[in-house]
């Protein structure tokens, strides 16, 4: 992805998010009201509209993926933040809005938001457009975690390497090498205790089968339309030993039937816990 181009990865989670608001029973697995009318396609009424289409269950696949990386990486920076976090970095913040409407724990936390300044660009107009305005402990921070350099960038911006940070890598790493995925990763646990990352990933082919391998396939052939190709996919044993060897303390793979039992237990809106893409906590 050419770094004048926004991404044009961001649309489809935002529109998802929406969608739960609207169409998914009670309780919801994520909150976020402003997601709704955030995007094009996303009001109630232009949801309603494609309800059919959103109902698919292919469909529900990928919005429970969505849904489950940002209440996953929620819940556990709220235990961040009990362990003494007082940072979190949401690293290819895309569309996010977790700092638009951050619950009480999160209001004494410094936020950053990183990703490319085209995609932050295109993010601030659509929060004017809707009437929202920044939260004051919130800072952009616009660069490339390819190319960039994370530390310098962030500290420029306010970060301090001193203070517990939690950071989030949500549904980005498939788009990174595995050198610029590790460089973050040292980069984390670098930090001093009560430091930590929640990240997703991507297992490969071999690993899924059925709607599964379908929506990886596809998700990656779209990425690639993009110019945003897919170049790194980890096992959860790999990447396990990986966060081990760099000298996190403890490391936490929510597995698919994890992530079943505690989130999508007794749904019946067709909403399940995905394979094709996992999450892991990591703690310094």
């Amino acid at each position: 992805m050419e770094r004048a181009q926004a991404s044009r990865t961001i649309w489809r989670p935002a529109l998802l998010r929406a969608a739960h608001q609207i169409l998914d029973e009670e309780p919801k697995i994520l909150v976020d009201r402003i997601s709704v009318g955030l995007v094009p396609e996303s009001t109630e009424h232009a949801i309603r509209a494609q309800a059919d289409t959103l109902r698919e269950p292919p469909v529900q696949l990928v919005r429970s993926a969505f849904l489950l990386r940002a209440r996953f990486a929620e819940d556990e920076l709220a235990d961040a933040v009990r362990r003494g976090a007082r940072q979190y970095v949401i690293l290819g913040a895309g569309l996010d809005t977790f700092a638009l409407r951050q619950p009480a724990f999160a209001h004494d936390l410094t936020i950053f938001e990183v990703d490319a300044a085209a995609t932050q660009s295109v993010k601030l107009g659509l929060i004017r457009h809707a009437g929202l305005r920044l939260p004051t402990n919130l800072t952009l921070v616009a660069l490339d975690l390819e190319d960039d350099v994370l530390a310098e960038q962030l500290q420029a911006q306010g970060f301090d390497p001193a203070v517990p940070a939690f950071f989030s890598l949500l549904g980005v790493a498939q788009y990174l090498t595995r050198s610029a995925v590790e460089a973050t990763l040292r980069f984390v646990v670098s930090g001093p205790p009560g430091s930590g990352i929640v990240f997703s990933f991507n297992p490969p082919d071999a690993e899924l089968d059925g709607e599964n391998l379908a929506e990886v396939e596809g998700a990656a052939a779209r990425g690639a339309s993009f110019g945003e190709p897919w170049l790194t996919r980890l096992r959860d044993s790999t990447v396990s030993r990986l966060l081990r060897e760099m000298g996190f303390r403890t490391v936490l793979h929510l597995t698919p039937e994890i992530a079943q039992d505690r989130y999508f237990a007794n749904r019946r809106d067709g909403l399940r816990a995905p394979t094709f893409e996992q999450m892991i906590v990591a703690r310094v």
